[in-house]
């Protein structure tokens, strides 16, 4: 028999207001739930804080591919917001926190501001308690399937078997292995360019071993945070080029000065430095010791920075 507390959300579950559309109701919640459901069984969220990432956004896309087939607008966004007010027994149980000094008061439409803006959403504490339970996530998860999107629910089962969706598709795309059907996956909507980007900051310091590229500097911590950054060659503003080959992994003062040209290298990976650069050249940190050194490269040649990259940059950026 069913616990009474999870009957009461799955109550909720099944009674979710949906818009009236002229493609039919809505499937913008269902498929955010199923979304943090998946989070949490993958081990993705376990402290019942849902930030606006890569992760979520790519989970509620590769879903929405998955499980709706009309014309309605994928927007993330929507749901995120409007799920707060959804209730279990007379109670909201999602909520959002802003970011210290912000304040979020009406649906935000931009991903990129949203993220700025909110902090993490979050399920009311009863019920984020009772998803931590696999049995209680499975049956939630089959109760949203079954009522929503009973027509594809075995397909979207074994798609999700085998963890080959839009997030896996993005992933190779950005890791620049070889092209295969990527139609779905480089449309240039706010929410492909900022999930592709969370995979560049994410898998550029991974394919450089979490060390500066210039440097080794080697520096994370146990709590999973890399002190590397992942630094565009050819900004994305100009390139629109977020695969790994337009990247490199840079500590914190490389990666500035690289981007105001007082860093560059050779088309045989060699570190270049500017003649404005002004630095006290007997200090141990000095940067002048690095000129002619040979970066730190990827283990796969087919990560390897461009040649037409790093060529730009010394022609557009870099100050000899």
């Amino acid at each position: 028999m069913l616990n009474s507390a999870l009957q009461k959300y799955l109550k909720a579950f099944v009674g979710l207001k949906r818009g009236i559309t002229k493609y039919g109701l809505a499937p913008h919640k269902p498929v955010l739930l199923l979304s943090l459901i998946e989070l949490i069984d993958k081990g993705t969220v376990t402290n019942n804080q849902f930030e606006v990432n890569a992760d979520l956004v790519a989970t509620f896309k590769e879903n929405w591919l998955l499980l709706v087939p009309t014309l309605h607008q994928s927007d993330f966004t929507q749901p995120f917001y409007y799920l707060q007010s959804e209730k279990a027994a007379g109670k909201s149980f999602w909520s959002l926190q802003p970011n210290l000094g912000m304040q979020i008061n009406s649906h935000i439409k931009s991903v990129n501001r949203l993220s700025e803006t909110c902090a993490f959403g979050y399920f009311e504490p009863e019920l984020a308690i009772l998803l931590t339970d696999q049995t209680n996530r499975m049956i939630a998860r089959n109760l949203l399937l079954d009522t929503y999107f009973s027509t594809y629910k075995a397909n979207f089962i074994l798609a999700k078997n085998h963890g080959e969706g839009y997030l896996h598709q993005l992933e190779e795309f950005v890791l620049n292995e070889p092209e295969a059907n990527y139609k779905r996956v480089i449309i240039n909507t706010e929410e492909d360019i900022f999930v592709r980007n969370g995979l560049f900051k994410r898998l550029i310091p991974k394919i450089y071993g979490n060390q500066c590229s210039i440097t080794g500097m080697q520096l994370s911590s146990t709590f999973g945070h890399s002190f590397v950054d992942a630094c565009h060659i050819v900004p994305f503003n100009v390139s629109h080029n977020d695969k790994v080959t337009n990247g490199i992994a840079l500590c914190p003062n490389l990666h500035r000065a690289f981007d105001r040209g007082l860093v560059s290298i050779s088309n045989d990976y060699t570190v270049l430095l500017s003649n404005h650069l002004i630095e006290n050249e007997k200090h141990t940190y000095a940067l002048n010791s690095l000129t002619h050194r040979k970066i730190l490269l990827p283990k796969e040649r087919i990560h390897f920075p461009e040649l037409a990259a790093i060529t730009w940059h010394r022609e557009n950026v870099f100050k000899n």
